[in-house]
């Protein structure tokens, strides 16, 4: 290959052997580097581009409100606000033991929830982790996976001494599946399309549920699937189990999401299914597709429409793509190539190992932010181990200056999301709970804080009436309380075949 623009190549040797040169334009021990001043300068334009005004934020609230409203209205909309056949709140009365099964964007978790009353519960888990190929692979080879860890988890259980599976038993399972479905009953749900880069074939379309229900007979594994459900309802009624200010739930990881309690009379979408008005039911709203395919409302820049582009669903999960962690990190790439290819950055060194996609991970700008050192030690470490890159200190500053403007403007574009359902509701004035989860949430420095900060600039003062705060956890506990609910409704006799 020729000698790039940033002074290194390869060329092939009459030998067949390839040698990689570099060349440089100044001695070793006075590599050109960008000045103090050039970053500070490129920095006011990132600035202007990745700060959202209050102003800004309020029309993309309005809108959000908007798009809320069409999704209870009609089907198939952008935001498809997915009745989740949840009914009600959880009274703490719920007991039992009970399976659940998480099919997470990272690891598939099995746990058995053993629900004690009062809010208590134990909890027993195991973790898979996923590998790139499974999420890639054949939908019901996923779904066969999924049952060999079950049945590997139901084993490991019955065998000791004093568990709680014992011969003959059929548990209910609460299986969490974080992808947008539509659902006729809460036991069943049809795969509108896979998000948080999965793209198994011969699965969108169809009944997940059956699916899944296919692999357990194969297994023959001694457990009923009773509810299916997504994360972020789980999130909900765990949250609320635990704390009952809680009226929404977000999930802020590799994927973004919210759920809350709706009244069936304000939704004409739930009501044609023959719900009565009176009673309140769980939506998955799904909101990481706003703004989708129209692109009308959210401020892109040219590094997400790039991110867009280059994914596996273009055009889609247009909010998504701003703010889950699975995006952050490219962003933030994509600036740094930009640079590099004007000649700002790593002047004379090779740079071909940060010109890969994806290789920046989300966690990488949290640990930028988080660099307590005066000379940025930790973000010397991060692009010297990772990409073999030298840095200044300038450059460090603009890197971590970067990362905070990319985080803040996912957090205040969460902040959007939440005042949407808040002011939808009319949750503002007495206030309320959101119980919060994922990687960004929990992990990423100051995210919460910027929350709040952007629904204070939403709402003035009344924004601190709406507080988030670290959920229960909604893929194992919410899944088997919601199990729980349902063993219960349907022996009631309450809307026995949904």
């Amino acid at each position: 290959m020729p000698l790039s623009r940033r002074g290194s190549g390869s060329i092939t040797l009459a030998s067949g052997q390839t040698l990689a040169i570099h060349t440089r334009t100044h001695d070793e021990e006075d590599l050109p580097h960008a000045t103090k001043k050039t970053m500070a300068d490129h920095l006011r334009k990132y600035e202007a581009l990745f700060t959202l005004t209050p102003q800004r934020m309020r029309m993309i609230v309005e809108a959000f409100k908007e798009a809320l409203e069409l999704g209870l209205e009609k089907p198939s909309q952008v935001v498809p606000m997915i009745p989740t056949f949840v009914f009600g709140w959880p009274t703490g009365k719920e007991t039992g033991d009970f399976i659940a099964v998480d099919l997470g964007g990272t690891n598939l978790r099995v746990c058995l929830v053993t629900l004690q009353g009062d809010g208590k519960f134990e909890i027993t888990q195991s973790k898979y982790r996923l590998t790139e190929e499974q999420k890639q692979d054949d939908g019901q080879k996923l779904f066969d996976f999924c049952a060999e860890c079950l049945r590997t988890f139901i084993d490991t259980n019955s065998s000791e001494p004093d568990g709680v599976l014992t011969p003959g038993e059929i548990l209910p399972l609460g299986f969490t599946f974080s992808y947008p479905c539509t659902q006729e009953r809460i036991d069943h749900g049809v795969l509108i399309r896979w998000t948080k880069g999965f793209g198994s074939p011969n699965t969108e379309g169809r009944d997940v549920a059956a699916m899944f229900n296919e692999s357990i007979e194969k297994y023959q594994l001694p457990v009923k699937l009773t509810a299916l459900i997504n994360d972020t309802t789980g999130t909900l009624i765990a949250s609320h189990y635990v704390n009952p200010r809680t009226k929404i739930a977000c999930i802020f990881g590799t994927g973004c999401n919210a759920a809350y309690m709706e009244h069936v009379r304000d939704s004409d979408k739930i009501k044609s299914m023959g719900i009565t008005d009176d009673v309140d039911m769980a939506i998955n709203c799904e909101w990481g597709a706003f703004d989708s395919f129209v692109h009308e409302h959210l401020p892109r820049t040219k590094y997400d429409i790039i991110v867009d582009e280059s994914s596996n669903k273009p055009a889609e999960q247009s909010f998504e793509k701003l703010i889950s962690g699975r995006y952050l990190g490219e962003i933030l790439r994509l600036v740094i190539c930009e640079l590099v290819d004007e000649g700002v950055l790593f002047l004379g060194q090779n740079t071909y190992k940060i010109e890969k996609p994806y290789v920046i991970d989300t966690a990488f700008l949290s640990l930028m932010e988080s660099d307590p050192t005066d000379e940025l030690l930790m973000i010397i470490g991060i692009f010297n181990h990772f990409f073999a890159l030298e840095t200044t200190l300038a450059e460090r500053q603009f890197f971590r200056a970067l990362a905070k403007l990319i985080g803040r403007r996912a957090a205040r574009l969460s902040a959007c999301g939440i005042a949407a359902i808040v002011s939808k509701m009319g949750y503002l004035d007495e206030g309320c709970s959101v119980g919060a989860d994922g990687s960004l949430y929990n992990k990423y420095p100051g995210f919460a804080d910027r929350i709040h900060e952007g629904l204070q600039d939403i709402f003035g003062e009344k924004g601190r009436n709406i507080v988030t705060h670290h959920a229960e956890d909604g893929s194992g506990v919410g899944s088997a309380i919601i199990a729980a609910m349902t063993k219960i409704r349907k022996e009631a006799g309450l809307y026995p075949n949904v």
